[in-house]
């Protein structure tokens, strides 16, 4: 094959979606920590789905300018340090091909490489065995094999892609020793094969279909673990087909597109019209899906537990008028999951407080929308999140045209001291000193549950333990909550503690707290606030100061 033109690179990004989406439970299950998060796979498939399907509707017929509105969706989708740098990775495969209507073999070789160096510029620190090693390694062997055995088969050249960057991932282990000791390869590379895997299927004459896995993954926030009880959002739609849906619209892969973001899925076609329903915690993601394919007719969503109003409330924005706010100096992006801890950030001033976290990561569109809503001279953003970092600096070089600092916080009791040191009274500068410095003054903790069986630097865990995380280290193991949560204050806490912020969570109660509250009295000089998070998944989220 001497060239690929438009139509072969719509099958191409087609092919690559699909195979993605069908492993996308199996690149989940990669994740080195067995908590119960949405993760690697499902990041990458919302992110590439939103670009790809975008690209599927541009009608021309040239490459570049195919690659151009991937781009642009891939930008807006990205959710996850994964999803981040897929985007990264074809931002610079767009910059390479541009101007061009088909793509020969060196220039999909070059365009490939250039992918390569555009994701790991926008990496702050790159980190080595990680999709980043992956796309280099593979790109750089695959250029030096194209150039000098002078390759003018595009088949050839994405054949060896494929190879090098399976070579690549496999030793990912011996680059992360801690992919070594649980046994499995970086994730994010692992998504990537298999989209390059199905890009190299799609120009052997075979576009791979959307048919998932044997049993779909469901996504680990739309159900609480060990029983019936279901929260989230229930999502129900009725859709006119456009004619583009008219032609694609499947009802099998539509039901397990849905089923990597919720659960209790029907999906029903008569002739153009189709009615769903889903259970899910990302009914946005949801209504995008739906939106691809045709124009709503109906349109409800109803929040069956009470909890993350602020995505409700961002869908219902997305129709109807969205009025700014009144102009002021300053104003505060923030993420979190339960609707206590919203309240906790908007009783420090948090002026929007975007859905998500852990378990759902939202993507550099929701942060964009959060900022459109502010009418601000200089808006802070506080991801909260190391996964959500990546995506909210994506927003800011989108709205270059408005003054956006990203402060890096990684977990919630960081957010909190950053918004607690915020004064509206004083200069940019100054509050990004103090919002910044106040993130080295708090120690981060958290309790959850392990989803399978696993070790740690020679922990073993098993599936349905808790597991107290301090920082990114599993410090304590048991099969008691409050043991676990007991066990992880001690390792928290010092003589130098002041303050122990404790938020407990849905599956957590008042008089538990109140119990950690008497242990932390008992064995510190520190006093304690307790706070109802309400949050997912967490039992409890520990500060220490």
């Amino acid at each position: 094959m001497q060239y690929i033109d438009g139509k072969l690179f719509k099958e191409m990004l087609l092919s690559g979606m699909n195979n993605l989406g069908n492993h996308s439970s199996q690149i989940d299950a990669l994740n080195v920590f067995p908590v119960p998060d949405g993760d690697t796979g499902t990041n990458m498939f919302l992110t590439v789905s939103n670009g790809v399907n975008a690209a599927l509707e541009d009608p021309s017929d040239s490459v570049g300018e195919i690659a151009k509105t991937l781009s642009r969706g891939l930008l807006m989708g990205a959710r996850g340090n994964s999803g981040v740098i897929t985007s990264q990775i074809f931002r610079g495969f767009y910059q390479a091909i541009k101007d061009l209507d088909q793509i020969d073999a060196a220039q999909l070789a070059h365009a490939l490489v250039n992918g390569s160096r555009v994701a790991y510029k926008a990496v702050m620190r790159p980190v080595e065995g990680t999709i980043l090693t992956v796309i280099r390694e593979a790109a750089d062997y695959m250029y030096a094999y194209t150039m000098s055995e002078e390759v003018t088969d595009c088949t050839k050249v994405m054949a060896r892609m494929v190879k090098e960057a399976e070579e690549s991932l496999d030793t990912t282990p011996q680059l992360l020793p801690v992919l070594a000791e649980v046994g499995v390869v970086d994730s994010g590379g692992k998504g990537l094969l298999v989209i390059l895997e199905g890009f190299l299927s799609a120009m052997e004459g075979k576009v791979i279909a959307r048919e998932g896995e044997a049993n779909p993954v469901e996504a680990a926030q739309t159900k609480v673990e060990g029983g019936e009880q279901e929260y989230g959002f229930c999502t129900e739609f009725i859709l006119h087909l456009s004619d583009h849906g008219i032609r694609n619209f499947s009802e099998d892969s539509f039901k397990k597109e849905l089923a990597t973001i919720g659960n209790s899925i029907v999906c029903v076609q008569d002739d153009d019209l189709v009615k769903v329903h889903v259970h899910t915690l990302e009914p946005q993601t949801a209504i995008k899906m739906g939106k691809r394919q045709g124009r709503f007719m109906k349109l409800k969503i109803e929040n069956m537990q009470d909890q993350h109003d602020n995505i409700l409330e961002k869908e219902e924005e997305e129709y109807h008028e969205i009025k700014k706010e009144p102009h002021k100096k300053y104003g505060i992006i923030t993420v979190a999951a339960g609707e206590g801890i919203k309240n906790m950030f908007k009783e420090l001033r948090a002026d929007v407080v975007i859905g998500g976290g852990q378990t759902m990561n939202p993507s550099t569109e929701d942060f964009v929308s959060a900022i459109r809503k502010l009418n601000c001279d200089h808006i802070f953003i506080l991801p909260n999140n190391s996964n959500i970092i990546l995506a909210a600096q994506q927003a800011q070089s989108v709205m270059e045209d408005q003054d956006i600092h990203v402060i890096p916080s990684k977990t919630i009791p960081q957010g909190l001291c950053a918004c607690i040191m915020f004064n509206p009274d004083v200069d940019v500068t100054t509050n990004l000193d103090e919002m910044e410095n106040a993130l080295s003054q708090v120690k981060s903790g958290e309790v959850t549950y392990a989803v399978r069986d696993t070790t740690y630097e020679g922990m073993e865990i098993k599936k349905g333990q808790y597991m107290g995380m301090f920082g990114k280290a599993i410090v304590a193991c048991q099969n008691d909550c409050m043991q676990a949560s007991k066990e992880l204050l001690s390792k928290m806490l010092d003589e130098d503690s002041e303050l122990v912020t404790i938020i407990y969570g849905e599956d957590a109660t008042k008089e538990m707290a109140e119990e950690l509250g008497a242990f932390v009295e008992e064995n510190s000089d520190a006093e304690v606030e307790i706070n109802n998070g309400e949050q997912p998944v967490y039992s409890f989220i520990l500060g220490v100061e």
